[in-house]
């Protein structure tokens, strides 16, 4: 009876667990983004303003959650354009949005202010505050999405360095040697290769 095969299996090879670690960060700040970005845009705080209903968004409460969502969206995007320091520049930035956005919309769960001023817009008095005043469930999926968002800053501070970068076909072009030879064959086999046989 033969032995059994110990063969040991390989490890994934760095680019693979790069792209693999790439692509849990954008599907991260993507999440995050939808998260937030959702959230905001719902009802927040609900009251009355005497026999009137009131309520307002989160965007109403504070436009920081949504804009730092939008940050790193964009951070996402220029990981691909930087390399070295730069992606480390980037992470260190998704992680501060992130945090940003988490803290933000923490502080708006319990806010007030926003429902008040709507009250006082629809009674027309100054000085008016909201009565019965209720808060949503929107305000914890805003800060659960810069969670997310901070945790897609803490893979790209971490394996940010190993990720593929922009291939060549997206950057400057270089200028190629012009043709030396001068018969027209040549030439024209210049010109198949995408040379200027003209060129000085």
């Amino acid at each position: 009876m033969s032995a059994p095969d110990q063969t040991p299996v390989p490890a994934p090879s760095a680019p693979a667990a790069g792209r693999r670690t790439l692509g849990v960060m954008l599907l991260l700040t993507v999440l995050s983004a939808v998260l937030v970005l959702t959230a905001v845009g719902r009802v927040w705080a609900e009251g009355r303003a005497g026999t009137l209903a009131v309520s307002v968004t989160g965007g109403k409460i504070s436009e920081v959650p949504g804009g730092l969502a939008l940050v790193g969206l964009a951070a996402a995007v220029a990981v691909f354009a930087v390399r070295g320091a730069g992606r480390l520049a980037v992470g260190a930035l998704t992680l501060l949005a992130g945090l940003g956005a988490a803290v933000a919309s923490a502080a708006g769960a319990g806010d007030t202010a926003a429902l008040d001023d709507e009250a006082a817009r629809k009674l027309a008095l100054s000085g008016s505050a909201a009565t019965e005043v209720g808060h949503t469930g929107w305000p914890w999926v805003a800060l659960a999405g810069g969670l997310l968002l901070a945790v897609a800053g803490l893979l790209t501070l971490r394996y940010g360095r190993g990720w593929p970068a922009m291939g060549s076909r997206y950057e400057a072009p270089t200028r190629k040697a012009p043709a030396t030879t001068g018969t027209p064959a040549d030439l024209w086999k210049a010109l198949d290769r995408g040379e200027d046989p003209t060129a000085l």
